[in-house]
């Protein structure tokens, strides 16, 4: 199986498709790996280096796959972080040709805009995802705020989730997960479908997990790719973050420990999966 992955790229540390190409190569994916932005590290360090890249060259790089004949191969389309919202559009197109070429294929949109009541992406970006991602896409995985600003709707309860969750199963994804739904001291992600919802949590592990996120959308995609079952992806996905997590606070660094951790993630024993509705 063959997955196109459009978002970030940092030369140091796991987040974007340096986190999301070995996980998914780790599931045994051909990855096609394709960068909004080249970063020296994660901002989360307090400095970088890099910018974006041009909009027009993730559409050359698009086009040269396309060309080349690959996207009939291309079961999935795992999209993430974005530059600018030109990108986005780049991403819409990618999508139309995936799907021309392989009509059984799924978009997966992060829609990557902001953490803890924040964004951190320029101001065209949030209204992107919102206004024509979402619509458009198979599969969503946002963060609780993210949710909440998607949804047109503030994300702090369980129920505030659910209601989020419904609202945005109705702009048109099949499958809607809000990641960092938090209880007590668990933490873990809600599922929707139209044929109900679910939650899987773990314990929290605490500590700085900049590029958690891009690894759950690896994850889920790339379990669900292999089985098509949604609830078995979800609990893949919560628990490998948590055990990758796991190995991260074992040596205390900001960067995940994403290559230490690879072998765990073969043959997990995962959370449960609750039905709550």
């Amino acid at each position: 199986m063959a997955i196109l992955s459009i978002q970030s790229r940092v030369i140091s540390g796991y987040v974007g498709n340096a986190a999301a190409t070995p996980v998914l190569q780790r599931l045994g994916h051909t990855v096609w790996p394709i960068d909004t932005v080249t970063f020296s590290n994660h901002p989360a360090h307090g400095s970088f280096r890099g910018s974006s890249n041009p909009a027009r060259e993730v559409d050359e790089l698009v086009q040269g796959l396309h060309e080349r004949g690959l996207f009939p191969a291309c079961d999935g389309l795992l999209s993430g972080y974005l530059g600018t919202a030109e990108a986005g559009a780049a991403i819409l197109n990618a999508a139309a040709l995936v799907r021309d070429a392989s009509p059984a294929s799924l978009w997966c949109c992060d829609p990557v805009m902001g953490d803890n009541g924040t964004f951190y992406v320029n101001d065209d970006i949030p209204e992107f995802f919102r206004d024509r991602a979402v619509p458009t896409a198979d599969i969503v995985v946002p963060n609780i705020f993210e949710a909440g600003y998607l949804a047109g709707q503030a994300v702090e309860t369980h129920a505030d989730a659910e209601r989020a969750a419904a609202e945005l199963l109705g702009k048109g994804p099949k499958t809607v997960i809000i990641t960092g739904i938090k209880k007590d001291k668990s933490i873990g992600a809600l599922l929707a479908t139209a044929n109900g919802m679910w939650l899987c949590m773990a314990p929290v592990v605490d500590i700085p997990a900049s590029g958690a996120g891009d690894v759950f959308a690896a994850l889920y995609i790339g379990h669900y790719l292999k089985s098509y079952d949604e609830i078995e992806a979800l609990a893949q996905a919560v628990t490998g973050v948590h055990t990758v997590l796991r190995a991260t606070a074992e040596v205390q660094t900001i960067d995940l420990q994403l290559v230490a951790a690879l072998p765990a993630l073969d043959n997990l024993t995962t959370f449960p999966v609750e039905k709550i509705r």
